[in-house]
């Protein structure tokens, strides 16, 4: 089907220059000459909403722009262009503090924040930076999907610095291929961002992993996908807590797990990401201290995950199973402040049920915290040694995970384990901070 000519007009460029999707709409409700009532009665809302959404210029409802734009007939890439973000970055990366561990002494803080400085390559994470404030020129490097599959295999052997560096690549490729409007090569890109902000997340650069993540949320919308949609809104809510916005984290994967929820649940793929959904939320509702809400979103997730196997297959969006979901019970323990409970719910995980190197050493990270908050530091050494030996990276790089090893150095230097994790892990990432020179 033809485009109609007033959207290859220099005022259509102007509008998507300016990032403006709400003139956007305005410019085809008025061509089709439809008034705010008649727009408002084809999307079920009020002629003031429709005024509001084309005013605005932040997008307050995603899902209804997108609505809106088809109705009036706005293309999609022309719609997509006018939802970028600008191209700038910040590049300052905050640090939010557990909330159990307001109290805590000057000395510990300022260790703690010479341990949580971001641990990846600086010019590496530059490079990403140009990448995402303007894509380079296509590589045509090769297939994408054996390109992603890669890149997922470098995330899930925890090589951070490698995938950093394949990153700006992959996206420049995947935005190029987009040209085609095709709703898989739309959600290809979609899932692009969400690698990206899963990695970032990792290495604590939750302002870069705001970028990619809205941008990986946006993409699944254009092309329509529920699970590259889950996938991004489980980024995005992970980045949203560690931003202190616990509560629109759990508003977005609320509505993610309805969604997927409303898809009808009828494969193994579309079921694997319901109960990631439902994972990420019990989660997050812990962090919110919601006792009642995440212990019952973790029994739903082990109900939606009876049907899967207990490995996941290769190539698998989510990779959740019946074990993973015990790994995440020991987590929405953690995050309640119930270190027993948590212990209790890990006590019979085992490294050979986790399919990953990566998921490997997060089992034995998310014990280590259980175990520290129990204040049990010789358990909490030899549960970071396991995943260390698993994936360095998941320990190295990890803000969160440095600052414990840095803790333990300081506090329990003769403990047993605790000078051979130092030795691994301390030095890495921190030299640059003037962090701890080592146990005291």
């Amino acid at each position: 089907m033809p485009v109609d000519p007033l959207w290859n007009s220099a005022r259509v460029r102007e509008l998507a220059v300016q990032r403006r999707p709400g003139a956007l709409i305005r410019l085809g409700r008025e061509h089709r000459a439809w008034t705010l009532a008649v727009l408002g009665d084809r999307l079920g809302c009020s002629p003031a909403t429709v005024s509001r959404l084309e005013r605005r210029t932040r997008i307050v409802d995603l899902t209804l722009v997108h609505r809106a734009a088809i109705e009036v007939g706005v293309p999609r890439h022309v719609l997509v262009s006018s939802l970028a973000p600008p191209a700038t970055v910040a590049v300052v990366t905050r640090v939010t503090a557990d909330p159990r561990d307001a109290e805590e002494d000057p000395m510990r803080r300022r260790t703690l924040l010479a341990a949580t400085a971001v641990a990846g390559p600086v010019g590496l994470l530059m490079g990403l930076d140009d990448a995402l404030a303007d894509a380079p020129a296509p590589s045509g490097a090769g297939p994408l999907d054996a390109r992603l599959a890669t890149a997922r295999a470098l995330f899930d052997r925890g090589t951070h610095g490698r995938l950093l560096a394949a990153l700006p690549g992959l996206v420049a490729d995947a935005h190029a291929a987009v040209s085609s409007r095709r709703a898989l090569d739309q959600a290809r890109l979609s899932a692009v961002y969400s690698l990206a902000s899963a990695v970032l997340i990792k290495l604590g650069s939750y302002d870069r992993a705001r970028l990619t993540a809205d941008r990986a949320r946006t993409w699944a919308e254009v092309s329509g996908s529920p699970l590259a949609a889950a996938a991004a809104a489980k980024e995005l809510a992970i980045v949203l807590r560690h931003q202190d916005r616990n509560a629109a984290a759990q508003r977005l994967m609320t509505s993610a797990a309805a969604d997927v929820e409303a898809t009808g649940l009828r494969t193994d793929a579309s079921a694997a990401a319901y109960a990631q959904t439902l994972c990420t939320l019990a989660y997050t509702a812990a962090r919110g201290g919601q006792r009642a809400e995440a212990l019952a979103m973790t029994e739903e997730a082990r109900r939606a995950c009876r049907r899967l196997p207990q490995a996941t297959p290769p190539g698998r969006l989510f990779t959740i199973s019946p074990a993973a979901v015990d790994l995440y019970a020991v987590g929405v323990h953690w995050a309640l402040g119930d270190a027993g409970a948590a212990l209790e719910a890990g006590k019979n995980l085992r490294a050979e049920q986790f399919p990953t190197a990566e998921r490997k050493a997060r089992m034995g990270t998310d014990m280590a915290r259980a175990w520290w908050a129990w204040q049990r530091p010789e358990q909490t050494a030899h549960a970071l040694l396991d995943a260390h030996r698993a994936s360095p990276g998941e320990v190295r790089d990890r803000p969160a995970i440095r600052a414990i090893v840095h803790e333990l150095a300081e506090r329990h230097p003769r403990t047993s384990g605790v000078r051979e994790l130092y030795a691994a892990v301390g030095r890495v990432g921190v030299t640059a901070t003037g962090g701890p020179s080592g146990p005291r």
